[in-house]
């Protein structure tokens, strides 16, 4: 039977979920360039420049940073393959689903691997990880910046302190993080960082940006055995991203066109500012949704990841029904909760280009009156205006501090 497949039209949402999240019209022109050979002449100063930004977005000098061609998940995977061989002792700390996966992807790699845990909603202590490697030689330690799955943010510093301790290599995962959240991966000397495009960036999903130390590159060159990902072994693809630009694999050229114009937008904002965007729109969030009698599974403060705010769902509310009622009447889309924390919180992002005052001002009013008709009795509009006193309150200080 044939069935007629009308022409692509997909609708317009404004993704305030975890990722992928809404990018700007800019990113979109970008992805309808002209498509050329991946080892075009031209192309091949496309990814010079393509590295000479996510070095400045890292805030690195290493000559190995490129962009896989992978989710996130991609860039765990080549991390720990890569920095583990059989039998190598590490330690991941564990508290969500993506830095679970990362404890899962070093366990595949036939290594020792320690897993140190801490509840949703809180980081896992350095101390804990310094106890877990006592006595034993430990190669990697990894941990993730910040944990999509919980909206908790880990600080680098004290786990680098407990890796020089062990002569370990640090590996981070900055998916939900990188260009929202302060991050020098030079100055804190992380051995292995990678992201995804999908994020704070606001890139297409379908990248993950990756930069070696090169103290790690050096761990790399003495492996004994060969990586066991024949297409995520870093040596190799960095024929390709390196001076030779050796064939390894055809990339998908229209993403790189599109990453690079979302680090060139990233790096016009500058960092720093960026980083402050991020802060004081999620402070309003937190003004706003508090204000609406709901609350947070992160409760410490400086635990949380700007990018992604875990916000309880209230008892006798009903989680599928709040989230399909914002897609369907606001067209705003927002995630539940994984695992243990499944159908007990939504995870609200605010990354990269949806970071924006009117779009947390329009949240909160769309989810107040959703919350209203499902049932939850709330004071009316005391959501936006405790958002808008956060906003003032921080035009005042930043207008004071001039």
């Amino acid at each position: 039977m044939t069935h007629h497949i009308g022409e692509l039209n997909p609708p317009s949402r404004l993704m305030l979920t975890p990722g992928p999240s809404s990018i700007d019209p800019r990113v979109y022109r970008a992805l309808a360039a002209p498509l050329v050979g991946h080892l075009d002449p031209w192309f091949k100063t496309c990814m010079d420049e393509t590295q000479i930004l996510l070095r400045q977005v890292f805030q690195t000098e290493n000559r190995l940073t490129m962009p896989l061609s992978a989710s996130g998940s991609g860039g765990i995977e080549a991390s720990v393959l890569n920095a583990l061989e059989e039998g190598d002792e590490a330690i991941v700390a564990v508290n969500g689903v993506f830095s679970e996966r990362m404890f899962e992807i070093a366990s595949r790699a036939t290594s020792k691997v320690i897993k140190v845990e801490a509840p949703y909603g809180l980081p896992v202590d350095a101390e804990d990880i310094r106890r877990a490697g006592q006595g034993k030689k430990i190669k990697m330690i990894g941990f993730a910046q910040g944990e999509t799955s919980s909206g908790v943010l880990t600080k680098v510093e004290p786990y680098r302190k407990v890796a020089d301790e062990f002569g370990a290599l640090l590996v981070v995962d900055t998916v939900a993080s990188l260009a929202a959240v302060p991050l020098h991966v030079d100055r804190e000397r992380i051995d292995i960082c990678f992201s995804g495009s999908q994020k704070a960036i606001s890139a297409p999903p379908g990248m993950s940006p990756i930069t070696v130390s090169p103290a790690a590159e050096e761990v790399f060159r003495k492996r004994k055995t060969k990586v066991q990902s024949w297409y995520f072994d870093l040596t190799t693809a960095m024929n390709y991203w390196g001076k030779e630009r050796l064939y390894h694999h055809t990339p998908p050229i229209s993403l790189i066109y599109a990453l690079r114009e979302a680090i060139r937008i990233v790096m016009e904002e500058g960092l720093e500012a960026r980083w402050e965007r991020h802060r004081v729109n999620q402070l309003a969030l937190i003004a706003g949704v508090e204000a609406m009698g709901l609350g947070l599974l992160v409760k410490n403060p400086a635990d949380r990841l700007p990018t992604v705010t875990a916000v309880m769902i209230p008892t006798g509310i009903d989680d599928v029904k709040v989230r399909n009622q914002l897609l369907d009447e606001f067209n705003i889309e927002i995630a539940g909760g994984f695992g243990p924390v499944k159908g007990k919180m939504w995870r609200v992002g605010l990354m990269g280009h949806c970071s924006q005052k009117p779009f947390v001002l329009l949240f909160l009013a769309a989810f107040e009156k959703v919350l209203s008709d499902q049932g939850f009795r709330l004071p009316a509009g005391a959501g936006v205006a405790a958002a808008i006193r956060n906003y003032s309150q921080v035009e005042t200080a930043t207008a004071v501090s001039r």
